[in-house]
């Protein structure tokens, strides 16, 4: 029998799927997961949900799902004050496949899409898939956007898409409303669709600002959010963006036929109506993060300003050795961003008091943290 020679890709060959390492151990701060579980309401509330629907589960879910769109827009005027109509709302199987689905629209043979290092290590990939070419340029010492430098770069690619991540991953750091708004201008002259993944928005400090006020005079803009972070559904996996009606309508173009299950969407609903109650943990985390953020630095480490769930702290002359120091005690944190520099997500207090004990005994900080 002749040998089968598998037909992959070309440019898949060699390629590695995606993951954070999944791994059991006591503490896990390497996925910016919110750290605690639901509300035992909550749960039972979204089990309710789920029965409810359970003799129809053998028709196909709204495949609009109208309903859950409905009360994304309630959430976001509650939360961002912005009122939009449920055509300016989008919903998917996480963030991901809302930014999938992006690429697929606005992407392809022939298009550039721009962004800007260290960001969300996804973006390629998304790229990769949709044969869109991919272009990043970096980002300043303290990670924040060369906004005249990036204005001629958009100036001389006419990208189809450009992405702006805020507050960014993995550095925790906000992209100022000032900047933004030249950053869309220019991008309006150039005919660019401006993502801003704001999937850690409900983190950052109160007073702050989203992209969301800014979707009324920019119709090239869209804003992604998640449900994983803030409300603790990182297992429901859903996703939304909030654009204009016509960029929206291009995502029902591209997405598959009944994307978001129906169990899904009475999950997130469920939740959406207990937001007061999630937003409440949010409000924990921040305070945690801002305390850890106060201990790394009186260390004498690094530590890039965060508005999200962790923090990029560093520098390590071999951050693996710190990495793995920490892991044999029991905690977890994410070796990404730029060398040197480790990413911890914030837990609970007894989680981030563990992280505090491991990072105190690990090899390798006391002479490498910067001064």
């Amino acid at each position: 029998m002749k040998d089968f020679i598998l037909p992959v890709r070309e440019d898949l060959v060699g390629s590695v799927p995606y993951g954070a390492p999944q791994l059991d151990v006591p503490v896990r701060l390497n996925v910016n997961e919110n750290p605690f579980p639901l509300p035992a309401h909550i749960a039972s509330a979204m089990g309710a949900a789920v029965a409810a629907i359970a003799p129809d589960l053998h028709r196909y879910p709204d495949r609009e799902a109208i309903e859950l769109r409905e009360a994304l827009a309630r959430y976001l005027a509650q939360e961002a004050g912005v009122q939009l109509a449920l055509e300016q709302v989008w919903a998917a199987n996480g963030s991901n496949e809302v930014m999938h689905q992006l690429f697929l629209a606005f992407g392809g043979p022939g298009r550039t899409a721009v962004s800007f290092d260290p960001t969300y290590s996804m973006y390629p990939e998304y790229a990769r898939d949709t044969f869109t070419r991919y272009l990043t340029f970096a980002r300043e010492p303290d990670f924040s956007i060369n906004v005249p430098a990036a204005i001629r770069q958009l100036k001389d690619l006419h990208p189809s898409l450009v992405l702006l991540t805020s507050p960014n991953n993995p550095t925790g750091t906000m992209l100022p409303t000032d900047d933004l708004a030249q950053l869309l201008d220019a991008a309006l002259l150039v005919n660019s669709v401006v993502i801003v993944d704001e999937a850690y928005a409900e983190f950052r400090t109160a007073g702050t600002p989203s992209a969301l006020e800014l979707l009324g005079s920019y119709p090239n803009l869209v804003v992604t959010r998640t449900m994983s972070k803030a409300f603790g559904l990182a297992g429901a996996r859903l996703g939304y963006a909030a654009s204009s009606v016509a960029i929206v309508d291009a995502l029902r173009i591209v997405r598959l036929p009944y994307h978001l299950s129906a169990v899904t969407q009475v999950v997130a609903i469920t939740a959406l109506q207990f937001a007061e109650v999630l937003q409440a943990q949010v409000a924990t985390l921040r305070s945690e993060r801002d305390d850890l953020a106060a201990w790394l630095m009186a260390e004498g480490y690094r530590v890039a300003p965060s508005e999200a769930n962790f923090i990029l702290f560093g520098t390590f002359a071999d951050r693996d050795l710190v990495w793995q120091a920490l892991l044999d005690q029991g905690v977890l944190i994410r070796q990404t961003g730029p060398d040197g520099w480790l990413r911890v997500s914030i837990g609970t207090s007894d989680e981030n008091d563990r992280f505090r004990q491991a990072l105190a005994q690990a090899p390798g900080t006391e002479q490498e943290a910067a001064r």
